[in-house]
């Protein structure tokens, strides 16, 4: 895959941006553990860029899956982990079943303002008990005359302590948990206050990314029209694996370029820092480990495009995504760690942005499917290890 002048006029644009109006506050932000996400999200609207991928009818570009990973890769020039998950959800994995399965209406009140900026959207797939294991969910929506019912828990949710609207996966009827689960656009806010039944439970502190806010809902007897059921009742969690390809190529994506910044960091300081009378840089063990790990984040980037490549050309890429998602959780741990060793005790301060980095990577081997439910998709994909029966 070969970025064209479409590609990286994106990136440039969205580079601006970052350097204008993000990058300046995002030490702010963090202090104060949340981003102002309607001001930021109306910016990049009105840039045209929440909606890279989405159908042009609704305020969208109609580009190939390639724009938003060459908007993911831009989007780390910010400073920091929260703000590009942010955006992530809203572009990646909040919007994309609803762009697909939607109805026209649905899309329409829902669609459009995420793709202006207008409307903050978040995920509730997670719960208290089941974060990897989505089908162990235990929300539910139950009927009643022409409305859903939803009563459930919601846990480690981006932006829904800000959020307009949830895409949510919650169990709509009985038997498999495989073919009982439903995606329902659930409103959370009217006139700006939280809807009946719906309680933020807590503000979850965490120790990095924090800069994005992270919720554990609760709803209660919450009332949802059935019309705001995204596509096929029952086709919830077909949907949400099918959205999964696209998250983890996009997680992939996400760390390229601050992978490549934390390296660049730390061989400018190295060059710098003075040991026993010469620089750091000048310390072949220093020399080796930073060229090795330049080398991993380019071997990660062929993945990567590679991945994608063929995902625009149609080609299932579960396999290949899998690979990605756990590359780049695995590189999100090593490259600041080690970075933050050459940085010495400067790397062990709070505001150091590879000490930041070391803080908010280790989520990439968590969140969106820890590398262990990557590593054993790749062995069922490998025929080495077996399919479990599916319960019933």
């Amino acid at each position: 895959m070969n970025y064209s002048h479409e590609h990286l006029e994106i990136q440039k644009t969205l580079q601006r941006f970052i350097t204008e109006e993000i990058n300046p506050h995002v030490d702010e932000w963090e202090q104060a553990e949340m981003f102002p996400a309607h001001q930021v999200f109306k910016r990049l609207g009105e840039l045209g860029l929440l909606g890279l991928t989405k159908p042009e009818e609704y305020g969208g570009a109609g580009l190939d899956y390639s724009y938003s990973v060459a908007m993911a890769e831009a989007l780390g020039h910010i400073e920091c982990g929260g703000v590009p998950m942010a955006i992530g959800v809203q572009t990646d994995m909040a919007t994309p079943a609803l762009a697909r399965f939607g109805s026209e209406e649905l899309k329409r009140e829902f669609l459009v303002p995420a793709i202006a900026g207008t409307a903050v959207s978040c995920i509730g797939v997670s719960e208290p008990g089941a974060g990897s294991d989505v089908s162990g969910i235990k929300s539910r929506a139950r009927k009643d005359g022409d409305d859903y019912v939803i009563t459930g828990q919601k846990m480690w949710i981006t932006n829904s302590l800000q959020a307009d609207w949830m895409c949510m996966l919650v169990n709509t009827g009985e038997g498999s948990v495989h073919k009982n689960k439903s995606l329902v656009i659930v409103p959370m806010r009217e006139n700006g206050k939280l809807r009946p039944g719906i309680e933020v439970a807590r503000k979850i502190r965490k120790i990095g990314m924090n800069s994005s806010d992270t919720g554990l809902i609760y709803f209660d007897e919450v009332r949802v029209p059935q019309r705001y059921r995204i596509g096929a009742e029952g086709q919830g969690f077909i949907y949400q694996m099918q959205q999964f390809q696209e998250e983890r190529l996009w997680a992939a994506a996400s760390c390229l370029q601050s992978l490549t910044n934390c390296i660049q960091w730390t061989i400018d300081w190295a060059q710098e820092r003075k040991l026993f009378g010469a620089a750091l840089a000048d310390q072949q063990w220093v020399q080796f480990k930073l060229a090795e790990m330049k080398t991993e984040v380019e071997a990660l980037r062929a993945l990567t495009y590679r991945a994608c490549d063929l995902y625009v050309q149609g080609q299932d890429v579960m396999e290949l995504a899998s690979m990605a998602k756990l590359k780049a959780g695995r590189l999100n741990r090593l490259v600041p760690d080690t970075c933050l060793q050459f940085w010495g005790g400067m790397g062990y301060t709070w505001e150091n942005k590879v000490s930041r980095m070391f803080r908010d990577g280790r989520l990439a081997s968590i969140g969106g499917g820890a590398d262990e439910v990557m590593l054993g998709i790749l062995a069922k994909l490998m025929g080495i290890a077996k399919r479990p029966a599916r319960p019933e």
